[in-house]
């Protein structure tokens, strides 16, 4: 199919169909709250939400609509309690491998939803609870798994909170939240930084990420915050100056809007100039870290200004690119080869009935943005890394500023991996890329994690709706060819395998980030729970893209899983095979009212004995649903 920036006809028509709103189980009045208070449903509401700690014993086996929402409100239940020491996790089934290595698998994510004056926040709000599972591997600890659980000590944090009391009191709006029990009109504090939504460990720093702003450091033994850490870092290598290039359309006119809104989001709402995006990556062949970070305003106006960094190994800034696109757009995730940086563009246009709404407080701050699916294809920018080195760029002539569009209109939520292919006897290229995606009908800025501002509640029935799998989070390949001059000559959009049940969180070995992979794993569903059919997961798939096949392992009744993250199984006289390794994923025993690690074996997904072991975390110390985790090997520098 032709690639030229003419519009083209979607490959899919979709309709959705308003869902049905689940009704939620009846239940007593809750008893007074004392402090410390136990973990808490993130509704306000006494009388329609089931006491928390309470799921009936007749209700194992019942898949009705008043269980569907018991159990969803089991993924986002607070927890106030803190583990500062390790504490020794016990084995329910099997035992660490003996070449699983030493490290420690690192899980972002919220870790309160409901303060004690009336006030709830959207999970994507909630304060960021690190969570830490430390593998042992000398003679006294070696087969023990040790997990310590803190919260990030944000400036948002240390204001909301009363460590002495042990109370909270909601101040900040955040993004995608209204204050119930504080202050709505002329509520001004809308950055609420929480650490909450990834982790990761480059050199010796821990740092949790947000998509808003600074990233903070954590120190990895205590999980202490340590405070806010500027990625921007060294301007100096150690070889000497880094050069910065600067590439882009500039606009007197978008330059004169910028100029006027800035002061109101720096000053007034106290934005970053910079935002940070909560997504990175690793270039095993360079050894290098990736960021990248955007503009304050891009939010506002139909211009998006990305900041490329990359970083060695003692986080000295090695290389740093800027480009300014002539688009409105929302990243969230991006991806990287030997020569480009992707962008596959969201596109996003400015609400005026929800920004008058947004700006005054009667509703959150994102509300201002809504999804703009005026075009029917998908903008793709392939930015070069190294622009000035034409032996390092492949298509180094043609305008990056002119997208790519691909033949699917899709909202791209996370990638997998992407990678290039050169044929060095014509010159041409071949980009291909793995993501998880979904349909600009069935996304919606409001209503993600079926969360409803208005009455406070979680409503599993958004994230389930009866329609066509295309509509829902799915995974897909893309493939872009590029000849000699770096024009496109083909692009096209297909399914990753003959897996179609609802899936995300996309995932491969580390060691092939930017290059060729054979497997991608994924978080998805079953599809087994009437009333749930496609969220949350409940299962993890593997994927076999050269062999168009898939394997699942999956969780029992009323069990559902967060994101799956790979460990590469230590060095030893085996052949290192792209899926040697495990798969580590939290389960969250809805049955049980429990949270348990649990260890895959790669290769044995779609066996009966793919469990190599399963921990159980104490019941006080229950979490909520994670989001992004990071696998820290001891031989990382901690």
């Amino acid at each position: 199919m032709s690639c030229t920036t003419q519009k083209m006809r979607a490959s899919i028509t979709c309709q959705i169909i308003p869902p049905k709103i689940l009704p939620p189980p009846a239940s007593n009045q809750s008893p007074p709250a004392r402090r410390p208070q136990p973990p808490q449903a993130i509704s306000i509401s006494t009388t329609t939400v089931p006491i928390p700690g309470i799921w009936a014993p007749e209700r194992e086996h019942t898949d009705d609509a008043a269980a569907a929402f018991s159990d969803y409100q089991f993924l986002f239940v607070s927890q106030r309690s803190e583990a500062g020491a390790a504490v020794m996790l016990r084995a329910v089934d099997g035992e660490v491998p003996a070449d699983f290595p030493r490290g420690t698998y690192y899980l972002a994510g919220p870790g309160m939803f409901k303060d004690d004056h009336g006030s709830t926040v959207h999970p994507l709000d909630g304060h960021g609870y690190l969570r830490a599972f430390a593998f042992g591997g000398g003679a006294e600890e070696s087969g023990r798994v040790g997990f310590m659980a803190r919260y990030i000590r944000t400036e948002a944090q240390e204001e909301e909170h009363d460590p002495v009391s042990g109370s909270w009191r909601f101040t900040h709006r955040g993004p995608f939240s209204v204050l119930k029990g504080g202050r709505k009109v002329g509520n001004t504090k809308v950055m609420k930084n929480v650490a909450n939504t990834s982790v990761m460990q480059w050199g010796s720093r821990l740092l949790c990420l947000w998509e808003g702003g600074d990233p903070y450091e954590i120190e990895p033994r205590s999980l202490d915050t340590i405070g806010k850490f500027e990625v921007s870092g060294s301007l100096e290598s150690p070889d000497g100056p880094v050069a910065t290039a600067y590439a882009g359309s500039g606009s007197c006119i978008w330059d004169a809007a910028a100029g006027a809104v800035k002061p109101i989001l720096y000053g007034v709402f106290k934005m970053p100039p910079k935002r940070m995006l909560s997504h990175y990556k690793v270039d095993p062949k360079r050894n290098r870290l990736l960021t990248v970070s955007c503009n304050a305003e891009d939010m506002l106006l139909p211009r998006c200004n990305f900041t490329f960094h990359e970083f060695d190994r003692d986080f000295k800034m090695v290389h740093k690119q800027e480009y300014t696109i002539p688009d409105h757009l929302m990243i969230h995730d991006w991806a990287f080869t030997d020569t480009h940086y992707i962008i596959f563009g969201n596109r996003i246009k400015v609400d005026p009935l929800g920004s008058l709404s947004a700006v005054s407080g009667l509703s959150p701050m994102i509300s201002a943005l809504t999804v703009d699916p005026s075009k029917h294809t998908s903008p793709v920018y392939l930015l070069p890394r190294f622009p000035g080195d034409p032996d390092r760029c492949q298509g180094a002539k043609r305008d990056w500023s002119v997208p790519i569009e691909v033949p699917s209109q899709l909202w791209l939520i996370h990638f997998g991996n992407a990678f290039e292919t050169l044929d060095e006897e014509n010159g041409t290229v071949e980009i291909k890329f793995q993501a998880a995606v979904c349909s600009y009908d069935w996304f919606n800025f409001q209503q993600l994690f079926g969360y409803n501002w208005q009455s406070g509640r979680l409503d599993p029935s958004v994230m389930n709706v009866e329609e066509d799998s295309k509509l829902l989070p799915h995974l897909i390949q893309a493939s872009i060819h590029l000849d000699a001059d770096g024009n496109c000559t083909k692009c096209g959009i297909e399914p990753l395998s003959s897996w179609r049940k609802s899936s995300d969180f996309p995932a491969i070995n580390p060691a092939f980030s930017g290059n060729r992979n054979r497997y991608v794993y994924a978080g998805t569903s079953s599809g087994s729970r009437q009333m749930l059919p496609h969220f949350p997961f409940d299962s993890v798939v593997k994927l076999d893209i050269s062999g168009n096949s898939a394997r699942r392992w999956s969780t029992s009744r009323r069990k559902f899983i967060g994101e799956p993250i790979f460990v590469p199984r230590e060095a030893s006289g085996r052949g290192r095979e792209e899926d040697d390794g495990y798969i580590l994923v939290v389960e969250y025993a809805v049955s049980v009212q429990r949270c348990y690690l649990v260890i895959l074996d790669a290769q044995r997904i779609g066996e009966v004995d793919a469990v190599v072991a399963r921990f159980e975390v104490p019941k006080h110390l229950n979490f909520p649903m994670g989001f992004h985790g990071f696998w820290a090997g001891e031989d990382m520098g901690i």
